[in-house]
C-alpha cells in the first residue's frame, strides 16, 4: 500500500518559506493568491491493510516524520 504523509507548519507558526513564495508570485503578476504554506511530503510503501498502516504512520509521523510541536500532517492513501 502506498501513502503519503504532508506535513505542513501549523497556522500558528510563520513560514518565512510560504511568505517568500506568496510575495514573489505576487510581484509577477499572479493574482488571486491566498495564504502560501510550505511544508514535506513523505511517500512510503507499506505492508499491510489500510488500518494497520495507517496506525503505524501517525506513530511515524508522531514521532519521526513530523515535529509535533510546530507541524501539522495528513495521511492520504492510494489504493
Amino acid at each position: 500500500m502506498k501513502a503519503k504523509v504532508i506535513i505542513t507548519p501549523k497556522r500558528a507558526v510563520l513560514d518565512p518559506q510560504g511568505k517568500t513564495v506568496q510575495t514573489a508570485l505576487e510581484h509577477m503578476g499572479c493574482s488571486g493568491v491566498g495564504d502560501v504554506r510550505i511544508g514535506k511530503y513523505v511517500e512510503i510503501e507499506m505492508d499491510g491493510d489500510r488500518e494497520t498502516v495507517e496506525a503505524k504512520l501517525s506513530e511515524y509521523a508522531d514521532k519521526f516524520l513530523a515535529n509535533p510541536n510546530i507541524e501539522d500532517y495528513r495521511l492520504v492513501f492510494e489504493d
